[in-house]
């Protein structure tokens, strides 16, 4: 597996690297430290843009040489740029599997992890993303939580697969979440509540309350050949997904929410960009938003 990590000196980034340091990954993994030099109208002379440079070299070199000290394949690399093109160029000629960023930040090096560079780097990345955070609670559970959003589709199984494809420390537990989501038609009935047919009312629930769980039994088998510990939550007839991801995964005290990129097209809208990026920008925990590279 090949992972970016772009940082730059903020807080944020050192989360990130916390967060990449920390995490088991499969043996073959290698990582490379990015991070870009954003050129500002502030640099007047050549001893300015050189010292920036050399500030940067400083921050990949000592990143990568903490991850090598931990046994991982590490090195750095420092560009100029802007930050999102740079981070997303990168990504696609080095043929990355996983980007990690940190959630926010500003330095006097880079505007790097302000919410918008993020935001893009989740919409067009070429592969999976991590946005890595302090959680907002202390824990205190022991072990690792994952939390599995799905709806199903064939993006829902692809994060699943990255779940059961992994190392993940001894212990470790998953929940598998999927919103009993209720989608009424393109022509509704002619009436509006309370005064819908009680019968329809029960037949739409009946059959987002199925989905939901055909999509935890599909994710259960995915992850039935790991040692992971698997439990699941319907939150029912949950009317915007986002939230309720984000509601189970405080409320369960995550350390991770894992979900696919896109949800099924013109079914549903559970895992539509829109809803991946809300609870991957918002959540308390870290989040990965997994989907085929090239995808």
């Amino acid at each position: 597996m090949k992972i970016l990590l772009a940082m730059d000196t903020s807080s944020a980034s050192q989360v990130a690297l916390e967060e990449i340091a920390a995490r088991p990954w499969p043996p073959d993994s290698s990582f490379e430290v990015l991070t870009v030099i954003e050129p500002s109208h502030l640099w007047t002379t050549s001893e300015v843009a050189q010292e920036a440079a050399r500030w940067a070299q400083e921050v990949v070199q000592r990143a990568a040489g903490l991850l090598q000290s931990k046994g991982r394949k590490a090195t750095g690399v420092a560009l100029s740029g802007d930050p999102k093109t740079a981070i997303l160029d990168r990504a696609r000629s080095t043929g990355a599997d996983f980007i990690i960023v940190g959630s926010h930040g500003v330095s006097a090096l880079t505007r790097f992890f302000l919410g918008n560079v993020a935001a893009a780097v989740l919409r067009y990345a070429p592969c999976s993303v991590c946005v890595a955070r302090a959680r907002a609670t202390s824990g205190g559970h022991g072990n690792m939580r994952v939390l599995l959003a799905t709806d199903g589709s064939e993006s829902s199984a692809r994060a699943a697969q990255s779940i059961a494809e992994r190392p993940w420390p001894a212990g470790a537990e998953v929940r598998i979440l999927s919103v009993a989501e209720v989608i009424w038609p393109r022509t509704p009935p002619p009436l509006e509540p309370p005064f819908i047919d009680s019968g329809f009312t029960k037949s739409v629930r009946a059959d987002a309350m199925k989905w939901a769980q055909d999509a935890i039994a599909h994710a259960r088998q995915i992850l039935s050949a790991t040692s992971l510990n698997v439990s699941e939550s319907i939150p029912v007839f949950a009317d915007r997904p986002k939230l309720a991801i984000l509601d189970e995964a405080a409320r369960w005290d995550a350390d991770l929410i894992v979900l696919g990129s896109h949800g099924h097209r013109g079914v549903d809208r559970f895992l539509l960009g829109s809803v991946s990026e809300a609870v991957a920008m918002h959540a308390g925990c870290s989040v990965e938003v997994i989907r085929t590279p090239r995808e």
